[in-house]
């Protein structure tokens, strides 16, 4: 959300006043909730710059941003001080933008912990009281569930929290919810009948199954995986086509591997072997064995041995 700038002087009026340090310092002590000023050591006031960039690379800005350390010990806390002369309605959501903005860029200074920001709203329009919601929460079409939702803790599903048991019951999910939680602990073969149980259940479509045998043998965390694959197609023959053309590729791509292997240490047989030769030839042309090894490559058992029985 780009912020549109009126050409009116309020803007430069307002920053000449709130850059400076004393009249930064009487206005946080005037202006700023009493608990939240006992909070903050107002002596280590530091101006922070109030631009920020996000992804989409376009310029917001914050008008005024001081840091402070707070009076408890080691921490930072930001005061956002957002001057507005005219009536925006979604300006608390602005101001909840600009503190995480803060926040995001106090994490890349080096610190380890959000910082506490907070928003001011400095206003002087027409519409006095300010008539726009002051909680961004109460912008939301259903702001209780807003407040619920943005002031505790996200909804999370850790499957490996989960028991096996209760994952077989989660009918079209059970699937990838089992074989995520066991990736990383053993060889996927050992889920047999679980998997046959759900496939013959019917929750899997066609292009599930294909994209997650995929992922397994990208993974490699089955042992033998043609012979899995090969039992599952005996066990769950409506998956069989799938199952059996799955094991041809794993097979063409075992071909492939062992031919480029092949190829690979044909040519380095082939390099070492001119290797050898060169380095005879130098040997002969009474050139040290230092300097064969270290323009050849070969080891030193290597070149003595070109010394016993010259090329």
């Amino acid at each position: 959300m780009k912020k549109t700038r009126s050409p009116a002087p309020h803007d430069g009026l307002f920053k000449t006043f709130l850059t400076h340090p004393a009249t930064a310092r009487d206005f946080l002590e005037i202006h700023l909730p009493p608990a939240l000023q006992n909070y903050c050591d107002l002596d280590t006031l530091q101006l922070e710059s109030g631009s920020f960039i996000e992804e989409n690379l376009h310029n917001y800005f914050a008008d005024v941003l001081w840091s402070v350390r707070t009076c408890g010990g080691d921490g930072y806390v930001y005061c956002l001080i957002e001057h507005q002369s005219s009536h925006d309605k979604y300006m608390a959501f602005r101001m909840m933008r600009y503190a995480i903005a803060a926040m995001q860029r106090h994490l890349e200074a080096g610190h380890n912990e959000l910082p506490l920001v907070i928003p001011l709203l400095f206003c002087h329009g027409r519409a006095s009281p300010w008539p726009a919601p002051l909680s961004w929460t109460a912008l939301f079409h259903e702001p209780d569930i807003a407040r619920q939702l943005y002031s505790g803790t996200f909804p999370i599903i850790d499957v490996g929290t989960l028991e096996d048991g209760e994952i077989m019951r989660h009918r079209r999910l059970a699937m990838l919810e089992l074989l995520l939680k066991h990736v990383y602990q053993r060889d996927i073969a050992g889920l047999t009948e679980q998997l046959v149980t759900l496939l013959l259940a019917g929750y899997t479509t066609s292009e599930q199954l294909t994209t997650l045998l995929n992922w397994m043998l990208h993974t490699g965390n089955t042992a033998e995986p043609g012979v899995f694959l090969n039992h599952l197609a005996q066990r769950i023959p409506q998956h069989k086509e799938v199952f059996m053309t799955m094991a041809q590729k794993l097979e063409q791509k075992g071909l492939q591997r062992g031919l480029q292997e092949g190829l690979i240490q044909g040519r380095e047989e082939g390099e070492h072997a001119a290797a050898v030769k060169i380095a005879g030839n130098m040997l002969k042309c009474g050139i040290d064995s230092a300097t064969v090894m270290q323009l050849t490559g070969l080891s030193e058992d290597e070149v003595k041995q070109l010394h016993r029985f010259p090329c």
